[in-house]
């Protein structure tokens, strides 16, 4: 008997369980649809929570909701107690339990903002290609030296008509930045914001130790993020749940290996995941899976097939739960020959042919041993739960909603100044404000253009310049002074020559303020 803290799982000719120390080396949950994958899901999820270890999966059909309630006695759970032998040692009760949602109606609004999901997650969801990508790192880049803030979408927007506008220089440090990609990422926004990604982008960002929450009784609190919509759009989801494994990553310090994970991380549907995914995306994932167990995390894919997942990350997966497989098509029978070759060959069981014949909550177990090392697979029965074993009502969704720890911290959106706010406001002078003439010292630089208006007043070096004379002013008063002095507004019919100065001088006169503006407040953000 080992030492080491456990949690039992199964039960065939002996108890199967997963040593907590062990944990962090990931494992898969796999299964045709209506076999037990989801019941294996919240048995393992429950059974973390009561070690106090917090827990993360998404509810992609609304059933997983059912941890936040026990179990009622049913003839069919009676049944399935007896079969298992436990009816004694059984025992219902609710989990802790924090409900998310990305567009707040299910839970608590799980937000990020632009710059935290960063150019290459982003250029994924909206799907761009290796030039418009390019171009997404440049307006990334471009917003960071002037100091803009990236948190929602009007504010990329923002930035690609700002990088529009001023593609030429951009384009001289960056390379070429085309109109036409631009174009192109500015369609891709608006097809983002038509799949309802608005709601995910915005401020309060989500804070990452709300996820390791521990009740008073010292249970992992359990986050459940409302899928049923998300799911509906995949590169959402797959990108959403990519960036919160990149978070946990590049956020948590190294601890090595615990007695226990510091939390445990369910993918459902991991198929999304990897579907259409670019090879430096798969090799993205591969290295986080990789490296993620060191910061006490534990990763668990669950999906229909075992080949769903790509080969290298699959070798990562210590624990494994096989539910039955359908073996009516050529990549039926494939799928089953992969799961069974991933398995350590047990003499006396015949992997292949005992896939297709697993009854529901029946399962292919085989869990790490002392050592690290992976066991003889065995054909077991999945443990009952002592949660309800489906959906929730709207009611108690909200009941446990307002009870949780988070209170209404994310519930309110916030709108601070960022790159829309400012690059208006940058734009607004030019529309509003009366042209200027530049001072007289204006820090080395002037203006000498041989068209320009003079800055003070001064006679008028051409007689046809001035306002034509007045028919009946009489010949002798023309040589007065004041008459000589050019009156501005004396009339509103100017020479051509006066009018095309006039125009140049406001037009240089914008750009420049324009120019000195954007100095200064870049200066300002840096520092």
């Amino acid at each position: 008997m080992s030492s080491t803290p456990q949690i039992t799982i199964a039960r065939g000719a002996r108890d199967l369980s997963v040593l907590t120390r062990y944990a962090n080396r990931h494992g898969l949950i796999a299964g045709a649809t209506g076999t037990g994958k989801s019941v294996s899901l919240m048995l393992l999820a429950e059974e973390f929570s009561k070690q106090g270890v917090p827990v993360f999966l998404a509810d992609v059909k609304g059933d997983l909701a059912g941890l936040s309630q026990a179990a009622v006695m049913s003839d069919k759970l009676r049944n399935r107690l007896k079969l298992l032998g436990i009816e004694q040692s059984w025992k219902p009760g609710a989990n802790p339990v924090v409900f998310w949602d990305i567009y707040g109606q299910n839970g608590h609004p799980l937000r990020t903002t632009i710059s935290e999901m960063g150019p290459i997650l982003l250029a994924r969801l909206m799907e761009l290609n290796e030039v418009q990508s390019g171009v997404l790192n440049v307006v990334f880049r471009v917003a960071d030296q002037e100091g803009l803030l990236l948190i929602d979408l009007p504010d990329l927007r923002s930035m690609l008509n700002y990088v529009s506008e001023n593609a030429k220089a951009i384009s001289a440090e960056y390379g070429l930045v085309s109109s036409t990609s631009i174009a192109a990422v500015q369609r891709a926004l608006l097809g983002l914001e038509d799949v309802g990604a608005r709601a995910f982008f915005g401020e309060p960002a989500f804070q990452l130790q709300d996820f390791f929450g521990i009740d008073p009784l010292g249970r992992g609190v359990i986050n459940i993020m409302s899928a049923e919509q998300l799911i509906l759009k995949p590169k959402l989801y797959s990108s959403f749940l990519l960036w919160l494994l990149s978070e946990l990553f590049e956020q948590l310090p190294e601890v090595g290996d615990l007695d226990k994970p510091r939390l445990v991380f369910f993918f459902d549907e991991a198929h999304l995941l990897f579907d259409d995914a670019p090879a430096s995306m798969v090799q993205r994932i591969e290295q986080v899976v990789r490296l993620i167990r060191s910061k006490g995390v534990g990763v668990y894919f669950c999906s229909q097939n075992p080949d769903d997942v790509p080969g290298d990350i699959l070798g990562q997966l210590g624990h494994r739960i096989q539910h039955a497989l359908r073996a009516f098509t050529p990549r039926d029978q494939k799928a089953v020959k992969t799961a069974a070759e991933t398995f350590v060959a047990n003499p006396g069981l015949d992997v292949v042919k005992a896939i297709t014949e697993l009854g529901v909550g029946e399962a292919l177990v085989s869990f790490l041993e002392e050592g690290g090392r992976p066991a003889m697979v065995e054909r077991a029965w999945v443990l009952t739960p002592g949660c309800r074993i489906g959906a929730i009502t709207p009611e108690e969704r909200a009941a446990v909603r307002a009870a949780g720890p988070i209170g209404n911290k994310y519930d309110q959106s916030q709108d601070r100044e960022s790159a829309y706010e400012i690059l208006k406001r940058r734009a607004e002078p030019q529309a509003e404000a009366p042209p200027e003439a530049p001072p007289a010292s204006s820090g080395g630089w002037s203006l000498n253009w041989p068209w320009s208006k003079p800055s003070a007043p001064a006679p008028v070096p051409q007689p046809e310049a001035a306002p034509a004379p007045r028919p009946r002013t009489p010949a002798p008063r023309a040589p007065q002074a004041p008459r000589a002095t050019p009156q501005p507004r004396a009339s509103n019919r100017q020479g051509v020559g006066e009018a095309f100065a006039k125009s140049v001088a406001r037009t240089v006169g914008n750009q420049l303020g324009r120019s000195l503006l954007r100095g200064i407040l870049g200066a300002i953000k840096g520092k």
